[in-house]
């Protein structure tokens, strides 16, 4: 099965509610970085979120989400858009502890509990829209929950989930955030606690071969459910030798020069896609024509 995103509504519209598989998608995270299993289960489940709430967007609406937390992992940087592409990085890929009391990969101990949660929107016009809120626990999907109900004032419950293999490969990822919408009855609402209360944890169901569509028949009920629509996601890089090297030319003709002088060329890494890419004298040179012409 390929990595996936459903849109459904519920409850006759009272209800709007997204699910995903990303294991393939954490999975090239995890080969690009190196990430060790508590790293790679705390940047999964962040950007099998970002991967959902881009899927709120339209267009060319893009976001990006930072995970800032004080643990030991630092600073984690997801990009997602509406066409189901998504890339991050973490500071410290290599970061990992014992199971937790739980018999859980330790998020909460490598992301740490201060700090901050921030979704920063490009809808395409002239401002941003910046939210933020602080991390309430570390372990990412009740600080995506809190974010939905603190700064966008829609009550919503987040399940992301990421199992590791014995060599570090991803076994299964995804999740599902499922939104309450404005005069939801309590009745619904109480359907939905207790189908959240009963089932086991996302990762578990990923890892046995359930569909997105299925984890939402799951969580509402398939009888409550009305799927909309399906939309591939990746991981997916717009990093480029001509990207970075326009970057280059910003930089002015002194710094270039500086470069040809001290290291007899350039070299740009991508933190993204951990992608590196080499000027020669003769490119750097050609961007001081560019900049004098």
């Amino acid at each position: 099965m390929s990595d996936y995103l459903v849109r459904a509504l519920a409850f006759e519209g009272s209800v709007r509610a997204f699910a995903v598989r990303t294991t393939d998608t954490v999975g090239e995270a995890q080969r690009r970085h190196g990430t060790w299993p508590t790293a790679s289960a705390a940047l999964g489940r962040s950007m099998t979120a970002a991967v959902m709430i881009g899927a709120m967007l339209k267009g060319e609406d893009k976001l990006t989400v930072k995970v800032e937390g004080n643990g030991p992992i630092g600073p984690m940087i997801i990009d997602s858009n509406a066409k189901g592409e998504v890339r991050g990085y973490v500071t410290n890929p290599q970061t990992h502890f014992d199971l937790n009391e739980l018999g859980k990969l330790d998020v909460r101990r490598a992301v740490g509990t201060e700090g901050a949660l921030t979704i920063v929107k490009d809808l395409g016009l002239r401002d941003f829209f910046t939210g933020q809120v602080p991390i309430v626990s570390g372990e990412i999907a009740e600080d995506f929950t809190y974010y939905f109900a603190a700064s966008e004032q829609v009550p919503s419950s987040v399940g992301l989930g990421v199992l590791v293999n014995p060599d570090n490969t991803i076994l299964a990822a995804g999740g599902f955030i499922i939104q309450l919408m404005p005069g939801t009855d309590d009745e619904t609402i109480t359907i939905i606690e207790e189908h959240l209360s009963k089932m086991e944890p996302v990762s578990k169901m990923i890892e046995r071969g359930l569909t997105p569509e299925e984890l939402l028949f799951e969580i509402l009920g398939k009888e409550n459910v009305q799927l909309l629509d399906t939309m591939p996601v990746g991981f997916e890089c717009n990093c480029s030798k001509d990207r970075f090297g326009s970057a280059i030319i910003s930089l002015g003709e002194s710094e270039i020069r500086d470069m040809i002088a001290e290291d007899g060329g350039a070299e740009a890494h991508c933190h993204f896609c951990m992608e590196k890419y080499n000027y020669s004298v003769e490119e750097l040179e050609s961007f001081i024509d560019e900049i004098n012409s």
